[in-house]
């Protein structure tokens, strides 16, 4: 079979002219992932030579360049000029360094947090300009709310509120459903959802004079049914499909809306083991006799002990988060979605390509994997709860 003739040397000289001038207006950092990119455009260009004609090689070189630096460059930035950002939940965690990084560069930040005097009010007050400023809110309480939307029109007057960052979040129980009280579902929901929704109806005035930014912080368990946590990730996935059409409605008046879906971190929140315990022993506390009887005090422990092991491994370098959502606020074309994490993308590749068995059985691997409840291990009676009615009423039959 006769072999198509491949460019020449003076060819190729001016080929790799031509890229190596894309490469210096990419503006790309030289580190591993752009030079693990441009081996695989070697090993891709050495299989092009011997397995396709030049014409149909220089396509698939050039879209898989072209893929490759809209990957890796760093996007255009808008200057940060006078601008001001909201932000809730600023006590610990993904607000407070948010806070801390934004006021360096220059932003106008208004930072709510639960308490004012509480350790992550005092670092702030310590650490940041006197451009920052702090206001209590309890995303539950109404007149907090109202409060912080003068407050935040009060302190925008001349700069106009560029940014809203929806950090703010509640996780009250670890459990499965069944054993999770309806009062847990109700106070994330209050907090993650509800509170976040009134706050953000009430800035859309100002977000729509600037045509500025809605950040959210959500959480892959509002995705995909993480293992006992339910009450949590329903509240995260009804912000998420808000936020989704909030980006379609507010597109016309030039609002960009993006959501943050963070892996595991050590936040505050995850290192108070403490914490944590004692919401399993008020669990365990309150547990109706007959739940406890059918899943078991040890499958309650089983659970708990698992989902500490996963804490354990969260990150603690808190910055992908917090570039994240920096890129979000000042991106000329931020993205719908942030991902960051440690195999974050990996999770969401099983999650949307992978059969239903699978995805199921890396979740429990990965986070908790839930041992038999007592009732279902061979020999225990089943408890009278559980067992079958033999003469049903006619009432319940029907």
């Amino acid at each position: 079979m006769e072999r198509w003739p491949w460019p020449s040397g003076g060819a190729w000289l001016l080929v790799a002219a031509r890229a190596l001038l894309q490469l210096l207006r990419a503006d790309l950092r030289l580190g591993r992932p752009l030079l693990a990119a441009l081996a695989l455009l070697a090993a891709l260009d050495w299989l092009c030579q011997r397995l396709l004609p030049p014409p149909a090689a220089l396509a698939v070189l050039a879209a898989a360049g072209w893929i490759a630096l809209s990957r890796l460059a760093r996007p255009l930035r808008l200057p940060v000029a006078t601008r001001a950002v909201l932000i809730t939940g600023c006590d610990s965690g993904f607000g407070k360094e948010t806070a801390k990084k934004l006021d360096a560069m220059g932003f106008t930040v208004l930072a709510t947090v639960l308490e004012l005097n509480s350790p992550g009010a005092l670092e702030l007050r310590a650490c940041c300009s006197p451009r920052l400023r702090l206001l209590q809110m309890d995303l539950t309480k109404p007149a907090d709310i109202r409060r912080a939307l003068e407050f935040t029109r009060a302190h925008t007057t001349s700069t106009g509120l560029w940014g809203l960052v929806n950090n703010a979040g509640l996780n009250d129980i670890v459990a499965d459903v069944e054993l999770s009280p309806v009062a847990t579902f109700r106070t994330c929901m209050e907090v993650n959802f509800f509170g976040a929704l009134e706050l953000t109806k009430g800035l859309l005035p100002l977000l729509r004079h600037s045509k500025g930014r809605i950040v959210t912080v959500g959480s892959p368990a509002g995705d995909m049914p993480y293992p006992c946590l339910a009450a949590y990730g329903t509240s995260k996935a009804a912000m998420a499909l808000l936020m989704d059409s909030f980006s379609c409605e507010l597109l016309p008046w030039g609002i960009k809306v993006s959501v943050i879906q963070p892996g595991c971190f050590k936040t505050e929140s995850v290192r108070n083991v403490s914490r944590w315990e004692q919401r399993k022993q008020l669990l365990l506390a309150n547990l109706p006799q007959e739940l406890l009887q059918a899943y078991g005090e040890d499958y309650i422990e089983h659970s708990h002990g698992q989902f500490l092991h996963s804490l354990s491994l969260a990150l603690p370098d808190l910055s992908p988060v917090v570039d994240a959502i920096t890129d979000a606020l000042l991106a000329a074309r931020p993205r719908r979605r942030y991902y960051p994490g440690r195999g974050v993308g990996l999770m969401y590749f099983i999650h949307y390509y992978l059969p239903e068995g699978l995805r199921r059985r890396f979740l429990q691997n990965f986070f908790i994997n839930p041992c038999l409840p007592r009732a279902l291990r061979p020999g225990q009676d089943t408890p009278q709860a559980l067992k079958p009615n033999p003469n049903p009423s006619p009432v319940a039959a029907r």
